[in-house]
């Protein structure tokens, strides 16, 4: 262990605002104190190009000269809504079956936060993934980049294959390694 790894705190908040063109954004430690820094690099060590606001996020955290800084993103759990999702308009058929959904690795073709959509396709599948915004938001993402590699658990909608949640490639690697492991 290195001196900077002992001065490292484990911190649980939430996200305040992230933006993803700036390359950084702030989150509000549970325990009060001043705002924790969030750089784009460290959330992209963790597998996102983004998150959104209001996510649960659980950090390293190590105080610097210019204040407290995230250094890695140990979890981020999505922001939790009360209002019915794009799914429940779009898609007939059960949506608590969501998480029996294989994870289908994709990379995304494009996203346009401010149409509030975007497209992804599958490896190896030549048709389109519609992504609408508000399913991303409640992935725990912001925006996504054109050739973000990510995993996607999709249904067929009313107008063809649509995202039903979306999940980092790191994140969805790593849930598939833990069951593994356990099985």
């Amino acid at each position: 262990m290195t001196d900077s790894d002992e001065s490292q705190a484990r911190v649980e908040g939430r996200v305040k605002w992230f933006d993803a063109s700036k390359g950084f954004g702030f989150i509000v430690s549970d325990a009060g104190g001043p705002d924790i820094l969030l750089h784009a690099n460290v959330l992209r060590n963790f597998g996102q190009s983004s998150v959104a606001d209001g996510a649960r996020i659980t950090v390293l955290m190590q105080l610097t000269q210019r204040g407290a800084q995230a250094v890695e993103v140990v979890e981020i759990v999505p922001p939790v809504h009360e209002t019915s999702t794009p799914l429940e308009e779009m898609v007939e058929g059960d949506l608590a079956e969501l998480a029996t959904l294989p994870m289908l690795p994709a990379r995304v073709k494009w996203f346009d936060k401010a149409k509030g959509f975007g497209f992804a396709n599958i490896f190896g599948k030549p048709e389109d993934v519609f992504i609408h915004v508000e399913v991303l938001r409640r992935s725990g993402f912001a925006d996504l980049a054109p050739g973000e590699a990510v995993c996607l658990r999709v249904v067929d909608g009313k107008r063809g294959l649509m995202a039903a949640q979306v999940l980092s490639w790191e994140s969805a690697t790593r849930a598939q390694a833990e069951g593994a492991r356990l099985q």
